[in-house]
């Protein structure tokens, strides 16, 4: 089967590598591939070029670079193990061993085990991580690693570092979302397999989490600079060091000093590779062997998959109502339905632990007088993830159901509509996430800004209220509108296009939604502004509330009339611009 594998792997290579070119006929793709191509130019082989003449011109000090090396090195193995962590709160799910409909037509019936197919899976995704490592190692600045970091041979070997974190990560990842949802089997066995990496990974934060809230404390941070060789202090000895060894191991090659210590770092994180493998395996092996336990996913054709147990939610829907209703309680049963909230409620209490780390450290770093402080710069941090890359992160809109297009299209229902209920869910749960953060960021201010007075701090708070839906709103409309002007840009499925093509369409679409969201936002903070200027005078800071609402009133008119225009769009899109998910 290995055999079989590496020859399908290959050739589905070749194919993909013929079809990106034959689409370079095609203007758009063309100008997308020209874009990419700009781009790793003007960033790698530039980069590279440039490297050259800091390398010749002088010898890098030993000691100070082995001091970075192995400040580096506990920092990174600390944000991997955070990472491993978060991989069992986020409700997210790897896609890594889903099969294609080719796969099920011809792979499933056929007389392989399903270890043997796993590892055909596993084999077939390594052309999307050879790439990425190849991207990473030759972008990232040479400075970084010991003498003759900059030189090819080094950067190779740092392709097949990367490489190796990324296998690691995404069988981490895929094993996790496959043990997750054995949390709450009905066996013995299967309970105490998924129960036992939770119970390691939790363990380990809390050792290491404990060594560096214990350094903190001891001795307060004097500057941020001083935070990575604290760290590096606090885990550098005794059972922490022991705990981070394998997140260590994993990227020791990118960070070592000399030929001989790349290599052993890669040995190192080959191991790391095979026991996650090892791992991921066993589990596997174990939740199928399993009687009276079912499987709670099924493959499905196209990298989706169906929930066998899908929760009821006692939400049902109206027998009359608008039309953006019906896409709004679509979207959200959707999203609820997915999503265990019983197996995430047990999860939080590692996530409690990290949040308190993280405010004691946000703490020290900012001086503040007590834990609020970091509490509220945490939510408020937050609050702008949600507003600024919320939208780009949430599918749940017409980006996602454009694989759908053809029932929606057969729907008696104006094209506006659908637009509009398309953006309500997503633009309903960010909001309420922006807002939940901010008021958590909001109810700590007087600890994190304690020179700022309260008239201050409250209106800036409720006019950050009014702005988080006009920003999330206005990317929204931004995203959704590429859908129906340019359906050939949005990828649909799971699956990501890949290639010179798609990064250059992927540069192409940030600068449109930046210039988007520029040109939609602009009028209501021109209108905001005068607002605030006449108003200054009479109320002082708090103009900042009516200046935001008349923003919030600007933008949300703008919105309306954006969707009626592109409902008109929607009426006559080409079903066949529309690219199947590769």
């Amino acid at each position: 089967m290995l055999r079989a594998s590496l020859y399908i792997s290959l050739c589905a290579t070749r194919n993909r590598l013929l079809v990106r070119l034959r689409r370079l006929r095609e203007p758009r793709y063309l100008i997308f591939a020209l874009a990419g191509a700009a781009y790793m130019y003007f960033v790698v082989v530039r980069q590279f070029g440039a490297a050259r003449p800091r390398r010749r011109g002088g010898t890098a000090p030993d000691a100070f670079a082995g001091s970075v090396s192995a400040t580096m090195l506990a920092a990174g193995g600390v944000a991997l193990l955070a990472s491993s962590a978060a991989a069992w709160v986020l409700p997210m799910r790897s896609t890594l061993f889903d099969l294609s409909e080719a796969e099920i037509h011809l792979l499933l019936p056929a007389p392989v085990t399903r270890r043997a197919l796993l590892i055909h899976r596993l084999l077939r995704s390594q052309f999307k991580s050879l790439f990425g490592a190849f991207i990473l190692a030759f972008v990232t600045s040479p400075g970084l690693a010991a003498p003759g970091g900059g030189s090819i041979g080094a950067r190779l070997l740092r392709v097949f570092a990367y490489w190796i974190v990324f296998v690691t990560f995404r069988l981490y990842f895929a094993g996790v979302t496959r043990v997750r949802a054995r949390l709450l089997s009905t066996s013995g066995r299967a309970r105490w397999t998924a129960w036992a990496p939770l119970a390691a990974v939790a363990a380990a934060i809390a050792i290491v989490g404990l060594a560096v809230v214990r350094s903190l404390l001891e001795t307060p941070l004097e500057s941020l600079p001083d935070l990575l060789p604290r760290l590096a202090a606090a885990t550098g000895s005794g059972l922490p060091r022991v705990v981070l060894w394998p997140f260590m191991a994993l990227i020791q090659a990118a960070f070592a000093d000399t030929f001989g210590g790349r290599l052993a770092g890669m040995a190192r994180a080959l191991l790391v590779m095979i026991a996650t493998l090892l791992w991921v395996l066993h589990s596997d092996g174990v939740f199928h062997a399993t009687t009276g336990d079912q499987p709670d996913e099924q493959p499905v054709a196209g990298g989706a998959t169906v929930a066998a147990g899908a929760r009821a939610i006692n939400w049902p829907l109206r027998p009359s109502g608008s039309t953006e209703g019906v896409f709004f309680w679509r979207n959200g049963m959707a999203a609820l339905r997915s999503t265990r909230i019983a197996a995430l409620l047990l999860l939080l209490i590692p996530l409690i632990a990290i949040g308190v780390a993280g405010a004691t450290a946000g703490l020290s770093i900012a001086g503040a007088a007590g834990p609020a402080a970091g509490l509220s710069l945490a939510a408020l941090a937050m609050a702008a993830a949600f507003t600024l890359f919320g939208p780009q992160g949430s599918r749940s809109d017409l980006r996602g159901d454009l694989r759908h297009l053809e029932p929606l299209k057969t729907w008696p229902v104006r094209g506006a509509a659908v637009i509009r209920g398309e953006l309500s869910w997503p633009l309903t749960l960010l909001t309420l996430c922006a807002w939940l953060a901010l008021a958590c960021g909001t109810v700590f201010s007087a600890a994190a800004f304690p020179d700022v007075p309260i008239a201050r701090r409250l209106s800036l708070c409720s006019a950050a209220f009014l702005l988080a839906p006009a920003l999330i709103g206005a990317q929204l409309l931004v995203h959704n509108a590429a859908a129906v002007l340019l359906p050939g840009w949005v990828p649909t499925g799971t699956q990501r296009a890949r290639g010179l093509d798609a990064a250059g369409q992927r540069l192409i679409m940030f600068g449109a939604v930046m210039i988007g969201l520029v040109a939609i936002i602009a009028p209501g903070a021109l209108a905001g502004a005068v607002v605030a200027l006449v108003s200054y005078r009479w109320i002082g800071v708090a103009a900042a509330v009516p200046a935001a609402a008349v923003c919030l009133t600007v933008v949300a008119v703008e919105v309306l009339l954006a969707t009626e225009a592109l409902g008109r769009a929607f009426d006559r899109i080409d079903l066949s611009a529309v690219e199947p998910p590769d």
